[in-house]
C-alpha cells in the first residue's frame, strides 16, 4: 500500500492519514512544532485582542483546537495553521461580543439604534482627534499638505494628483512620503505624545 499526504486549503501537507498516531507521538509533535511558536503567539495575541488578561486563556484554547485537529489531521507544516487558528478564535470572540441575546432586550430596534450612534466619551475622543490632525496638517509644507490631502480627503490616485499638482507621479510619491514622515513626527514624535 502507498501512503499519501493529502494537501489542505491552505497548502499545508497532512500526516499520512493510513498512518495514526499514538499519544505520545502527538505530544512530540506538539512539543516539536507547536511550543516553539509561544512567542510569535503570544505576541499575536498580545496585538490581536485589547485585554492583555485574556491572553493565556486565549493560549490555551489556541493549544486545545490545535491539538483537536491533529489528532484527526496533523498539519504539516504546523506554524500557518497554528496562526490560522489564532485569528479564526480571535474572529469568533469578537462576533461573540456583538452577540445579544434577544430575550434579554424588550425593544430590539433599541439596540440598532444604540449600537450606531456612538457615545458621548467616544465623540469626544474622536473631535479631539480630528483637531489634533487638523493642525498637524496645518503644520505641513504646503505642497505635502495638498497631495495628502487629495490623496486621503478626496480619494485620488496619485496620477491624478499629478495630474492637478502639474507634477510627476514621482513627485507626488516624494510629497506623500514627506507628508506621512512629518504627521507621525508632528502626531507621535516627543513633542505631539505629550
Amino acid at each position: 500500500m502507498v501512503e499519501r499526504s493529502d494537501i489542505s486549503r491552505d497548502g499545508a501537507r497532512s500526516h499520512p492519514q493510513s498512518v495514526a498516531m499514538t499519544a505520545s507521538e502527538l505530544e512530540a509533535w506538539f512539543v516539536r512544532e507547536v511550543l516553539p511558536l509561544e512567542a510569535q503567539l503570544v505576541h499575536f495575541l498580545r496585538r490581536s485582542w485589547r485585554n492583555a488578561s485574556d491572553i493565556p486563556d486565549l493560549l490555551q484554547e489556541v493549544y486545545m483546537r490545535v491539538c483537536e485537529a491533529a489528532q484527526k489531521q496533523v498539519p504539516v507544516p504546523a506554524k500557518p495553521f497554528v496562526f490560522a487558528v489564532a485569528r479564526n478564535l480571535i474572529i469568533d470572540h469578537v462576533r461573540r461580543e456583538h452577540v445579544v441575546s434577544i430575550e434579554s432586550v424588550s425593544d430590539p430596534d433599541a439596540v440598532d439604534a444604540a449600537t450606531e450612534e456612538p457615545g458621548p466619551d467616544r465623540s469626544a475622543i474622536a473631535r479631539d482627534e480630528l483637531r489634533r490632525l487638523e493642525d498637524a496638517l496645518d503644520r505641513l509644507p504646503p505642497r505635502a499638505r495638498e497631495a495628502m490631502v487629495m490623496k486621503k480627503v478626496e480619494g485620488l490616485s496619485r496620477r491624478e494628483i499629478a495630474l492637478r499638482m502639474g507634477v510627476t507621479e514621482k513627485t507626488v510619491k516624494w510629497h506623500l512620503n514627506e507628508a506621512v514622515r512629518a504627521l507621525a513626527d508632528i502626531l507621535y514624535g516627543p513633542e505631539g505624545s505629550s
